[in-house]
């Protein structure tokens, strides 16, 4: 991107997937608001067609959005929200040419496994507790029954 940044970044994530919320949790303790405003999709009150969007679009790749209107998507958003916060070398190599097809290609993978990796812990536990019921996800699809003796 050779045009001038334009802050703050406006990072959409979902709040339930257990790896997303870590990332964004050491992001949010580094990034100045001034930089990046994190907006959790999640949430009841969120409204991807206010954006323009579908929630399913929303889930399927990170989505950010510049102060300016510029989108960028994916592993852009990723790269972009990490150097919002000041930890760009970190994520520096996301932007490298050469082996940008492979990082391409296991961020479509992650993409794909991501909605199965609710069974991972939580940073926040009482995210999967709501109107005082706590719920885990339905691993009895994913997981083969044990058997007893």
């Amino acid at each position: 991107m050779h045009k001038k940044t334009h802050w703050p970044l406006t990072l959409y994530f979902d709040g339930d997937c257990p790896l997303c919320a870590r990332e964004i949790h050491m992001l949010s303790r580094h990034a100045p608001p001034a930089r990046l405003v994190l907006v959790d999709i999640s949430r009841a009150e969120f409204d991807a067609r206010a954006l323009g969007f579908s929630l399913e679009q929303m889930q399927d790749s990170l989505h950010a959005r510049f102060d300016d209107g510029r989108w960028v998507t994916g592993l852009d958003a990723t790269l972009w929200s990490w150097r919002a916060a000041g930890l760009g070398k970190w994520a520096a190599p996301l932007a490298w040419r050469p082996i940008r097809p492979l990082f391409t290609l296991g961020y479509r993978l992650f993409c794909r496994l991501r909605p199965h990796l609710g069974w991972l812990p939580h940073p926040d536990g009482s995210r999967r507790c709501r109107n005082e019921r706590c719920a885990l996800p339905d691993t009895a699809k994913t997981k083969p029954p044990i058997a007893r003796r």
